[in-house]
């Protein structure tokens, strides 16, 4: 049983170490504002929160398991919030998705 948890641990933490790869490399390479947000969020909420559940995998139920909960928490509902408030703030000052029309009301 403590093989499939070590292979559970690692399966968690290898999976949140390629979201955040793959949201770093979203932040370079995309084209504009608004989906560089989308790879910013993508590594926040999935790449930290695989990590984190891997973490709390491996430590078992200890105080380090109910603050790693807690971290997990805070930023499940703090990065959404900000990516929202963000992309709301760019929207209501002109700044506009590639291939949208300037007139298009806010989502």
């Amino acid at each position: 049983m403590d093989a499939v948890r070590e292979i559970l641990v690692w399966t968690l933490l290898v999976g949140g170490s390629l979201f955040a790869l793959v949201g770093g490399i979203g932040l370079l390479r995309l084209p504009d504002y608004f989906t560089r947000m989308h790879a910013a969020g993508i590594t926040d909420t999935m790449g930290a929160g695989l990590i984190l559940s891997g973490l709390m995998l491996q430590e078992g139920l200890s105080l380090v398991t109910f603050k790693l909960v807690a971290i997990l928490f805070f930023l499940l509902v703090t990065s959404p919030t900000s990516t929202h408030a963000l992309a709301q703030s760019a929207w209501s000052h002109g700044l506009r998705p590639a291939g949208t029309d300037e007139d298009a009301p806010a989502p």
